[in-house]
């Protein structure tokens, strides 16, 4: 996630939408995409709930060239107005109801200047891939890894499984983490709730355009000028 094939388009998106204006990262965690945003001139502030993926931040870059504040973010809220807030990777997802969801659109309007833009970068659930009576996906399936989705249809949840092995005893460490899945109609009925309005829809960072198809979806929400 941090090379520069996948940074590279990430970056050049961003930079573009803030027209030299200052950035905002929502759950900036240690820093994977405000740190070189940052290093191409775009003023960035984060916040960040974990304490320690911000201390690993501090540690690549100081507080006077990238504050962060730590906080939730869809209540947090940090002086001054941004030509962009953005929201990379799934972590809207990490907000597990749909009221907290909500609340993090309009935390973003809260920040964003007349004109600015909101991006969240999610994927689109697979729910098409599952048959009656099933509710796993396994979505990688390699010699060291071995990951699945469990859904709770009725709840919007979804359960990200992860079997890594460790060394070559042939152990694995098992992770799991929850998510609320979230449809693009329902974040467009997010963001007119928090005053935005859908500009553009794309399936990834190098402005793909997006089908039914497409298995993520880079978003962008404008604030009228």
């Amino acid at each position: 996630m941090s090379s520069a094939a996948v940074l590279g388009p990430t970056l050049d998106f961003l930079a573009g939408l803030a027209e030299g204006g200052r950035a905002l990262e929502f759950a900036i965690g240690t820093g994977r995409v405000g740190v070189p945003l940052r290093e191409r001139g775009v003023p960035v502030v984060g916040i960040e709930l974990s304490e320690h993926m911000a201390a690993v931040l501090r540690r690549k870059v100081g507080e006077d060239v990238l504050p962060v504040v730590v906080g939730d973010m869809a209540t947090t809220v940090v002086p001054g107005e941004f030509a962009l807030v953005y929201l990379v990777y799934n972590t809207i997802t990490n907000l597990l109801t749909q009221d907290e969801q909500v609340e993090c659109f309009r935390n973003a309007a809260r920040h964003l200047a007349p004109g600015g833009r909101f991006v969240i970068e999610l994927g689109v659930p697979p729910l098409r891939f599952l048959p009656p009576g099933q509710v796993a996906v396994p979505f990688d399936v390699s010699e060291r890894h071995l990951g699945f989705d469990t859904f709770d249809l009725v709840q919007q949840i979804l359960v990200s499984h992860h079997f890594t092995r460790d060394g070559d005893d042939g152990r694995y460490r098992r992770d799991s983490s929850r998510h609320r899945y979230a449809w693009p109609a329902e974040l467009d009925l997010m963001a007119r709730i928090a005053g935005l309005r859908l500009e553009r829809r794309v399936a990834d960072w190098d402005g793909t355009p997006f089908t039914q198809e497409s298995g993520k979806h880079i978003s962008v929400w404008r604030k009228p000028a």
